[in-house]
């Protein structure tokens, strides 16, 4: 990685490119501390100082603490996430859509990109509406009304639009995914809160702690494993070997070739905890929208609530949050599965080899490809999807103790994802400027 990362630094075509990221990624670390207009910042204050876990802990956590601060930035790339899923799952129901998506090419895309962005104005517009009648009720406004309500949803809704336009000039002209760098640099940017946290527990306000060391030392010991087995998971793949018979092509005979095709074992990534984690909060959001003192109230409405932010908060109890921890095990299970199968389909990849002459061997060409390579990949899904459960769940257990950790198995997941499509891209930009000299 840091030969990768020496060797783009010395060219000057890449160094370009990646000082040009560099400056955007600046620029959205600097609009997260530009408030919106009509905020009472001192109620503000007092208010995130006492609520800094649930669903604003959530948020604060992906937008890099500009939630706390209500910045421009307070609701992140989250509603374009969400239109982006929305936009991908209506694609596989509308028929023209899924043609479009296929069978469009360039043309094609644009238009989905145009569809999705569209859809993430809505979805900022109703997101923003949402937090300010939330958040009216704790007096975090000054002079709260018609005027102050529209200024303030203007400005988150300029906020996500700017993000948007941010992270489509980084994958343009920058290096690796925009939207998924401003989700990565916003998770670490919290990194020094973890450094707090473990100097605290080292240094205590009675001197120097022992017990705490050791805590310490356990809790870097053991983000050290899970990154590594993380990174091991992202990289693990399962080959399946294909041979391809001798062929004519033009007045060419072309020899057989043997290939395999490559199934990752966490084939569908961070995006089943992204949709279990909206799916499982969702209710909260609705909840909070009709009813801001809904934490201390009780009945139907605030059981719904505290089960639904159990993920994400250790202040419901033991009980909601091993029911929510199940409710999302076989969540995120579900999600693999649909994820996996609606980007790999067993019946075309199997028709696909067989146009092409080829076959697995031991298995014979048509039905029996397809049923292998469905058992094969159902048997990867089973376990991509469980992995995927335990590494966000397990953080789960350290909110019952006295440590005030930020970074969760999904924080983790998505940082090194992240990482690891970033030095991929930085080595094929690498590769293709040694070929385009040596072409030259």
């Amino acid at each position: 990685m840091f030969k990768t990362l020496k060797n783009a630094i010395k060219t000057p075509e890449v160094r370009k490119k990646i000082l040009y990221t560099l400056v955007l990624i600046v620029i959205f670390r600097l609009g997260c501390y530009i408030t919106v207009p009509g905020v009472n910042t001192v109620a503000l204050e007092e208010l995130m100082s006492t609520s800094t876990s649930g669903i604003a802990g959530l948020i604060n956590l992906i937008s890099g603490g500009a939630f706390s601060n209500f910045s421009l930035f307070a609701m992140s790339i989250t509603p374009y996430i969400t239109s982006s899923i929305v936009i991908q799952l209506l694609g596989f129901v509308i028929p023209s859509l899924e043609k479009l998506t296929k069978e469009g090419g360039e043309q094609g895309k644009q238009k989905i990109n145009r569809y999705t962005k569209i859809l993430t104005i809505v979805l900022a517009l109703v997101e923003g509406i949402g937090l300010y009648l939330t958040y009216n009720a704790y007096g975090v406004f000054v002079n709260p009304g018609l005027q102050t309500g529209a200024m303030v949803v203007a400005g988150f809704m300029a906020g996500t639009s700017i993000l948007m336009w941010l992270g489509e000039q980084i994958s343009n002209k920058g290096i690796g995914n925009g939207i998924s760098l401003i989700i990565f640099v916003g998770i670490i940017s919290r990194f020094s809160s973890v450094v707090v946290t473990l100097y605290n527990l080292v240094i205590t306000s009675s001197g120097f702690d022992t017990v705490g060391l050791l805590t310490a030392l356990g809790i870097v010991i053991g983000a050290i494993i899970l990154i590594a087995a993380v990174v091991y998971m992202q990289l693990a793949e399962r080959r399946i070997p294909v041979q391809y018979s001798k062929k004519v092509v033009g007045r060419k005979m072309v020899g057989a070739q043997n290939t395999h095709i490559p199934l990752k074992l966490a084939m569908a990534g961070v995006m089943p905890i992204i949709f279990a984690s909206s799916f499982m909060i969702f209710p909260a959001q609705i909840i909070m929208m009709f009813n801001s003192n809904i934490e201390s109230a009780s009945g139907i409405l605030a059981t719904i609530y505290k089960f639904s932010i159990a993920t994400s908060s250790s202040s419901v109890g033991f009980g909601y949050t091993i029911a929510n921890a199940i409710v999302y095990l076989l969540l995120i299970v579900g999600f693999t599965f649909f994820y996996t199968y609606a980007m790999m389909n067993p019946a075309e990849i199997s028709s696909n080899i067989k146009k092409n002459g080829g076959f697995i061997p031991g298995i014979r060409a048509g039905k029996p490809t397809t049923e292998y390579l469905s058992s094969v990949i159902t048997k990867i899904t089973w376990f991509g999807g469980f992995y995927l459960a335990v590494i966000a769940i397990l953080p789960m257990m350290l909110r019952f103790t006295n440590l005030n950790i930020t970074f969760g198995g999904t924080a983790i997941l998505i940082v090194v994802g992240v990482a690891i499509e970033t030095i991929d891209q930085l080595k094929s930009q690498l590769v293709m400027r040694h070929y385009k000299g040596f072409l030259e």
